[in-house]
C-alpha cells in the first residue's frame, strides 16, 4: 500500500481522495461490482462494457464532464461547457467529480457522478458562495455571471419537475448547487443520473482537518443540514423526472481503510 499512495502527490495521500482511487482499485469486475453496490438498486455498472475515473492507482486523475472522454460525446461535451462557461479561457474552470462511472439507470445508458468527502470541514466550508474578485478581468465577470444564471436555470427546472421549492444558488453553498446543477444538465441531454453524496466514514488521519464520519447516520445529519437552504430533505434518495430522465440524488457512506 505505501508505494501505490506515493504514486499520488503527498496532498493526496489521505482522505477522500486517496479513498476515491482505492475505490477503484482492482480488477474491472471487483470495481464494478463495488459502484453497483454504492448506488442499488438504482443501477448496474457492467465491467465488459462501462468506463469510469479514477482508474485505481493506474490512472488516478479525476474527471470533468466537459473534458473526459468518454462519458459524453463530443458534442455534448461542448455543450455542456458552452452552458456553464460564457468565455473559454485558459483561467476557466469546470468541476472536477471524484468519481464519475457509466452504468445502465432504469433501462438507459447514464452516469453516476459522485462528490465525496472524509470530514466535517470538506462540507461545511462551501456553505459560502463562489469566491469572486471584484478587480478579475472582463472574461472571469462574465463567466461569474453566467455560473449564477445556469444554476438559477437548473432550480427552476427542478423546482417545476418535483412540485417543491428548490433555492440552488451561486452564492451559497456553492458546490453542492453545482453539482445539482451539473447533473440536472446531463439529464437535458436525456441523460439519466445518479449524483451521489459519498461520506467515508472512520476517516481518522483527517483529524486534524475536521471532525471525521463515525457513522452514516452521522455523515447523513450533516449532508441535510447543509443542503436542507437549498431543497427539502425529501429531494435525497428519490428519482426525479427530467423530462422524463431521471435524476436521482443519493447520501450513502463507505469504510474504506488506508494501510
Amino acid at each position: 500500500m505505501a508505494n501505490r499512495l506515493e504514486s499520488l502527490p503527498v496532498k493526496e495521500q489521505r482522505g477522500s481522495r486517496t479513498r476515491c482511487v482505492l475505490f477503484t482499485e482492482g480488477t474491472r469486475e471487483e470495481v464494478a461490482k463495488r459502484l453497483t453496490a454504492l448506488v442499488a438498486p438504482h443501477a448496474v455498472v457492467d465491467p465488459t462494457r462501462h468506463v469510469w475515473a479514477p482508474k485505481g492507482f493506474s490512472d488516478p486523475a479525476e474527471g470533468k464532464l466537459g473534458d473526459t472522454a468518454p462519458f459524453l460525446s463530443g458534442t455534448q461535451r461542448e455543450e455542456i461547457s458552452n452552458w456553464w462557461l460564457a468565455v473559454r479561457h485558459a483561467a476557466a474552470n469546470t468541476p472536477n467529480w471524484d468519481i464519475i462511472s457509466q452504468a445502465t439507470i432504469g433501462g438507459r445508458e447514464g452516469l453516476i457522478l459522485v462528490e465525496a468527502k472524509a470530514h466535517d470541514k470538506e462540507l461545511t466550508k462551501e456553505a459560502g458562495g463562489k469566491l469572486f474578485d471584484a478587480n478579475a478581468s472582463q472574461d472571469s465577470t462574465s463567466n461569474h455571471k453566467g455560473i449564477g444564471a445556469c444554476i438559477d436555470e437548473a432550480s427552476r427546472s427542478l423546482s417545476s419537475v418535483s412540485g417543491l421549492a428548490w433555492h440552488l444558488s451561486r452564492d451559497s453553498h456553492y458546490q453542492m448547487s453545482n453539482r445539482f446543477a451539473w447533473s440536472w444538465k446531463v439529464t437535458t441531454m436525456g441523460i439519466p443520473v445518479i449524483l451521489v453524496y459519498l461520506g467515508f466514514v472512520k476517516a481518522d488521519e483527517m483529524k486534524d482537518r475536521g471532525i471525521p464520519f463515525d457513522n452514516h447516520e452521522q455523515w447523513k445529519q450533516l449532508v441535510e443540514s447543509q443542503s436542507q437552504t437549498l431543497f427539502p430533505n425529501a429531494v435525497w434518495g428519490s428519482a426525479w423526472g427530467v423530462n422524463g430522465v431521471q435524476l436521482i440524488p443519493l447520501i450513502r457512506s463507505e469504510t474504506r481503510a488506508i494501510g
